[in-house]
């Protein structure tokens, strides 16, 4: 049973879904420099672009289809025979092509969006993965805002979507909708209930408008899903989508709890964060998990204390292992004497207990009138305000 399989996939989005994040647009050029760096990752899969929505978005897709050799490349196709044609197109010089076709699937967007009834959606689906099987066998059906569908009905399309070939099938939380609790009981049942999903890779797809993306996928991971579609630092429509390199952690971290791993070399996440944030030129929240500034930053004095006695007491992981630069204790008002005696050690001085309280008193009351205290000012300080007197 794929469920039982302890690998996840993972489908990288950030040249699809992660560029519709405002402001976030890429050339081809950026885009294929930035496929290039998610090969070296160690992504499974990188899904280029959407071809038939632009002439940049075709050419950036047929650049990465022939110069990125080591992943499968995917392309997104609406459910008619012009985008998978189009798709195709772009994609047939990858070394391993992937379409991914998608139809809504939510009664919302049947009703409002296109306008056609649940047998008709299922009609469109399966001739067009049929269609799209005359390309090539690696095929993924996505169901657009599977989220709010009504679960028998998306049981059932998922049942016509595997009988015409599909070999992934995703459920996306399209508008963030979902809950993790919710979201993991649908896994289950689609598990149980669905024929020859037993056969082909359950995927999910999960948005952050409540701030729920990285949550709701972990969730599906540990009721099933095999293949999780994220963006490098959460960028994407709206609020963004599940942040890989969160997912990613969080199953390494906790392996003890997931017992799943993924291929992803993660000591190359901080600077694959880094090469998106100056391409798009979006800076990287400071307190963002696993690849902000302050991830591996410390300034309370019960923090600090404890890192300089035992690492493990506050750091889950080492920024080692997502590639960043080693951890700093950030001298502010929260900081402890361990700390402060610990930065003048490391300048070369020899203070004794009775200097290093002085100095704790003296930037504390300085560090007031300041967000944090630097190593020169805290030099000054000891010199100056402790030794002098």
């Amino acid at each position: 049973m794929v469920a039982n399989d302890p690998r996840v996939y993972v489908y990288d989005t950030t040249l699809r879904d992660g560029e519709q994040s405002p402001g976030a647009s890429m050339n081809p050029d950026e885009k294929l420099l930035l496929a290039m760096q998610l090969e070296k990752l160690g992504v499974d899969v990188i899904e280029a672009g959407f071809p038939i929505c632009s002439t940049e978005d075709f050419r950036a897709v047929q650049m990465i289809a022939k110069q990125v050799r080591e992943v499968q490349v995917a392309a997104l196709a609406r459910a008619n025979p012009r985008d998978i044609d189009c798709a195709w197109e772009a994609l047939r010089e990858a070394a391993c092509p992937r379409l991914n076709v998608f139809i809504a699937a939510s009664d919302i967007h049947l009703r409002h969006q296109l306008k056609k009834s649940r047998s008709e959606v299922i009609e469109l689906a399966v001739a067009s993965l049929v269609h799209a099987r005359h390309y090539t066998k690696n095929l993924e059906f996505s169901a657009m805002d599977a989220g709010r569908a009504e679960r028998t009905f998306l049981k059932e399309l998922f049942e016509a979507a595997i009988a015409a070939g599909a070999k992934v099938v995703n459920v996306p939380d399209t508008v963030g909708y979902s809950v993790p609790e919710e979201l993991g009981e649908l896994f289950r049942y689609l598990l149980a209930e669905t024929k020859g999903i037993d056969k082909v890779i359950l995927s999910v797809h999960c948005h952050d408008d409540l701030g729920l993306a990285t949550a709701n996928t972990l969730a599906a991971v540990r009721n099933g899903a095999r293949q999780v579609k994220c963006t490098m630092n959460g960028i994407g429509e709206r609020a963004g989508n599940a942040a890989l390199e969160e997912v990613v952690m969080a199953l390494a971290t906790r392996k003890n709890f997931y017992g799943l791993e993924t291929g992803i070399r993660t000591e190359k996440l901080f600077y694959t964060s880094q090469l998106l944030s100056r391409i798009i030129k979006m800076p990287v929240p400071p307190n963002k998990a696993i690849v902000g500034a302050n991830a591996f930053v410390h300034e309370s004095g019960i923090h600090q204390d404890g890192l300089l006695k035992e690492r493990s007491t506050y750091e889950i992981m080492t920024p080692q292992s997502v590639g960043a630069s080693e951890c700093n204790l950030v001298l502010g008002r929260h900081s402890g004497s361990h700390a402060v005696k610990n930065a003048l050690m490391g300048m070369g001085y020899r203070p004794t207990e009775e200097e290093v309280a002085l100095a704790v008193q003296h930037f504390k009351q300085r560090a007031s009138g300041c967000k944090i205290i630097g190593i020169e000012d805290l030099e000054e300080i000891f010199c100056q305000e402790v030794r002098h007197k």
